[in-house]
C-alpha cells in the first residue's frame, strides 16, 4: 500500500486501474485522472509476417485513445484472430500519419533466411 502525495489516502499501486491510468508511483488513480498528471506517451508494438521471420514495429501515439484505434484498425486489416483464414480482402490501408503515430523502432526479419542470394 502507498499513500497518495496529493490526497493522502492509501491505495494499492498494483491494481489494474492504477496500471491503466498510469501516473507516478505515489499518486492514486483518482488524483491522476483529476489532475491529469499522466504524461507518458502511448506505445504500441505490431508485427507482420515476412517469410520465416516476423517484422516488429514500435509506434508512439499522442494518447491512448488513438493508439487503441490504430490497434483495432490494424487487427481488422491484417486478419488478426481469424485463424488459418486470415485473408486481407476488403480492407483499408492503414496510415500512421492519420492517427498521429511516430515510428520509434523497427526490427525487420531476414527474408533470405537460408543464405541464398
Amino acid at each position: 500500500m502507498k499513500e497518495c502525495k496529493h490526497c493522502e489516502s492509501e491505495f494499492n499501486p498494483a491494481t489494474a486501474r492504477k496500471r491503466a491510468v498510469g501516473g507516478r508511483i505515489n499518486e492514486c488513480p483518482d488524483c491522476v485522472e483529476a489532475l491529469g498528471t499522466e504524461t507518458a506517451p502511448a506505445t504500441v508494438g505490431v508485427m507482420s509476417g515476412d517469410g520465416k521471420q516476423g517484422m516488429v514495429t514500435i509506434l508512439r501515439f499522442d494518447n491512448q485513445k488513438t493508439a487503441d484505434a490504430y490497434v483495432k484498425a490494424w487487427k481488422h486489416s491484417t486478419g488478426y484472430n481469424k485463424g488459418k483464414s486470415c485473408q486481407m480482402g476488403n480492407t483499408t490501408v492503414l496510415s500512421m500519419d492519420r492517427l498521429g503515430a511516430t515510428k520509434i523502432g523497427e526490427h525487420g526479419g531476414n527474408a533470405n533466411h537460408k543464405g541464398k542470394m
